[in-house]
């Protein structure tokens, strides 16, 4: 390792971590707008025209993966391992679902984004979740909302502290601990997307618009409790699981593909007999 500088398919770059900082500005607005709206005001009003107003996030997310791409250089090799990852994520999240929240997805976003860096960790988090919707007809309001979480998941791992000399051991607890909570943090997210717009259905733990800040935050806990709390810690102990026992095999495999496939390399041409 010695400091040299691991070969990164996506680099954030100015253009590239602009885009990233408006999209997280507009979806920390988009999914806590429930606790940064003072009660009365026309946000709560429509609060069922919500999922809708901010579904635009997609078109932000695009903005990010084209701006990353765009100026990062993406070439042919970076993109056949997103495509390869997007494909292998996408596939591997239907067959947990509905079981307790069993989604080994969630491990495999770990692993590639702590080799592959933030930069392509977040935009393979938004394209895979993106196949994933397509995959199993899951695209609504809420597809936005679950491309820039888990853009966030991965991204979050490739920002983690020690990339350059931290392994063995260490390195898959710290992964391990960091899937473990992110796990939790991305089911919390997901349901403040939802839970606004329960309306009725469960009186007791609904969100309501005229409600002090306080009282929808215990509102809040209590659903989460109530509703998401099995399903999160079912995907927490499988990525914890998966990663302490597949995760060698995977880091080691996708370090040996990085490093074969050059992303930085400069192509250059020379004369015939040169």
């Amino acid at each position: 390792m010695n400091g040299i500088r691991k070969p990164r398919p996506v680099r954030l770059g100015p253009r590239s971590t602009a885009a990233l900082l408006l999209v997280g500005a507009v979806g920390v607005a988009g999914f806590g707008w429930p606790f940064l709206a003072p009660p009365g005001s026309a946000v709560s009003a429509h609060a069922q025209d919500a999922p809708w107003l901010f579904a635009g996030l997609l078109v932000l997310l695009v903005a990010v993966v084209a701006a990353a791409i765009s100026e990062s250089g993406l070439g042919p090799k970076a993109v056949a391992m997103l495509g390869v990852l997007a494909a292998a994520g996408a596939a591997l999240r239907p067959l947990g679902a509905g079981t307790a929240g069993l989604e080994p997805m969630f491990f495999l976003m770990v692993l590639s984004g702590r080799v592959l860096g933030p930069g392509f960790g977040f935009v393979l988090g938004s394209v895979t979740m993106f196949a994933s919707a397509l995959l199993t007809g899951g695209v609504g309001p809420w597809m936005p909302f679950q491309m820039l979480a888990m853009g966030w998941f991965t991204m979050g791992a490739g920002l983690l502290p020690g990339a350059e000399r931290l392994r063995g051991r260490a390195e898959l607890l710290l992964l391990a601990g960091y899937g473990f909570l992110a796990a939790f943090a991305y089911g919390t997210v997901m349901n403040l997307a939802g839970w606004p717009f329960m309306g009725e259905l469960a009186s007791n733990i609904a969100f309501v618009p005229d409600a002090p800040v306080p009282a929808n935050l215990a509102r809040f806990v209590t659903y989460c409790l109530a509703t998401s709390l099995g399903w999160d810690l079912g995907r927490a102990v499988l990525t914890v699981v998966l990663t302490i026992t597949l995760g060698p095999t995977l880091l080691k495999a996708l370090r040996r593909a990085t490093r074969r496939a050059a992303f930085e390399t400069q192509v250059t041409f020379e004369a015939p007999g040169a």
